[in-house]
């Protein structure tokens, strides 16, 4: 999974703005053969987890990323339901708090993750 910072918001501020997410939504990037392994259509939503933590997310299957990557964008307000799962699609419950090794940078950018159909 990698993540970039959205055309909609500044981090997260303006995340909450309903006509903002008319305009682009929190939406997961996945390679179309992706998801028809997964049986994942475009729209659909979806469970994104690792050890770290889990979320649930719409879809767009897009051949704009290559197979075996998927994208979220970063920035959405965390948002659990009753089970602890974040139903924003918050990337930051599937990453580590810990620095990269070399840069001392957000190792937010490129994480191991698994997507079922929600």
């Amino acid at each position: 999974m990698i993540s970039w910072h959205y055309k909609r918001r500044c981090h997260s501020t303006f995340d909450n703005q309903p006509l903002l997410e008319e305009a682009a939504k929190q939406e997961m990037w996945m390679n179309p053969k992706d998801a028809e392994k997964r049986g994942i259509k475009d729209g659909d939503r979806v469970h994104v987890y690792n050890d770290r933590g889990s979320l649930l997310i719409p879809v767009k299957a897009t051949a704009r990323i290559i197979p075996g990557v998927v994208a979220i964008p970063q920035g959405a307000w965390y948002s659990p339901n009753h089970e602890g799962v974040d139903k924003r699609g918050s990337v930051n419950v599937l990453t580590s708090g810990r620095p990269t090794p070399l840069a001392k940078a957000n190792p937010q950018l490129t994480n191991l993750v698994e997507v079922k159909k929600a």
